[in-house]
């Protein structure tokens, strides 16, 4: 049974957002202070991804646990109006399938954040574990000398 009235609920999930999260600004803070540059939500990229650095070929998606049914404690299917989310959420985590398979077809790398790992991994690990998919920033290349 939902605590909410049926307005109520309506309002709350009318004003989750799909762009510019919390969970978002995190990494993208975290990108720039780290000296990566990148481009936001390319609606011509499969899936629009939340990040992407165009010039090496790779996105990062950060996605929420629960909209995107990760295997993690705050995933849990909701107790009332169980078909429809049950549909909404399957029909999110196929259609994720299948962007990431058209970006790997499209020579495309991705990288997905999880809302879980922001919340509970090390920043530096985080850190760490994206600077690894993406390699070293631009800004700490040497410049060449011929």
């Amino acid at each position: 049974m939902d605590v909410h009235s049926p307005e109520q609920r309506s309002y709350n999930m009318s004003q989750v957002k799909g762009k510019d999260t919390k969970p978002e600004k995190l990494i993208r803070q975290l990108l720039w202070r780290n000296g990566y540059r990148y481009r936001l939500h390319r609606k011509d990229l499969p899936g629009k991804p939340d990040i992407v650095f165009p010039g090496r070929r790779k996105v990062i998606f950060v996605h929420g646990c629960f909209w995107h049914k990760h295997d993690c404690k705050y995933f849990k299917w909701p107790a009332s109006n169980d078909n429809f989310w049950r549909q909404k959420i399957e029909g999110n985590f196929r259609r994720d399938q299948i962007n990431y398979k058209a970006l790997n077809e499209a020579g495309w790398k991705y990288f997905i954040v999880w809302e879980c790992e922001i919340k509970n991994m090390p920043q530096e690990v985080l850190r760490d574990r994206i600077m690894q998919f993406l390699g070293v920033p631009m800004s700490q290349r040497g410049s060449l000398h011929y």
